[in-house]
Order: structure tokens, then sequence, then C-alpha cells
């Protein structure tokens, strides 16, 4: 039987390994249903659309973190994912896609030198 959050999967099982790491992170859950009323509050209270799954505060190999948007595959970004990738990569940030937990391990790993 398929599961039926297959990138909430991926992304709580990012979650152990960053805290088994130690990494500063976090994770800024807006991707939630809500009314269009709580939306708009949200809205108000600065929820952006498209900012990456993973936001890493470590600075290492010169970077001023690590951002990664999570997909699992046949899932694309949209509009705002790419142009927040871009602004963080702006801000010298490294920033990435990763379609499954070995990508996720094998970023993490290169940019903490593990």
């Amino acid at each position: 039987m398929a599961r039926k959050y297959p990138e909430d999967d991926l992304q709580m099982a990012a979650a152990r390994y960053l805290d088994l790491i130690g990494a500063k992170w976090f994770h800024v859950a807006n991707e939630r249903k809500t009314t269009r009323q709580a939306g708009q509050r949200l809205k108000k209270k600065g929820v952006k659309s498209g900012i990456p799954d993973i936001i890493i505060l470590d600075q290492k190999k010169g970077f001023t973190g690590l951002v990664i948007e999570l997909k699992i595959k046949g899932n694309y970004t949209t509009e705002n994912q790419k142009k927040w990738l871009k602004t963080f990569k702006g801000l010298n940030y490294m920033a990435v896609v990763a379609y499954n937990m070995d990508e996720v391990i094998d970023v993490v790993n290169n940019y903490f030198s593990i």
C-alpha cells in the first residue's frame, strides 16, 4: 500500500537525520491547507509561499547556510520555490532540491564534511 504523504515521510526522515548530526536547522510548516480566512491571517503574519523545506543555519564551506527543498519523484518545484532557491543562492546559501533520503544525506554530509 502506498504511503499517503510520502513527502511528509521524507521531511520526517530528514529531520531525524539533521537532529542526529546536531545541525542547527528548522522547517517552516507553510504547506498546510486552511480556510481562506486563516490563509489570509497567515499571510498577514508573514507566511511566504515557496520557502524551502529545510533551512540550516550552520555556516560551512564558505556558505551562509544550506537550504533544501524536498520533492518526491514526479513532483517538481513551483515558480515560488524556484524564486526562493534563487534568492537564497544570492544570499550565499547552498540551495538544492533533493528527491529522496539518499540525496538529502549526500548533500548534508558533503556540506558538513562528514
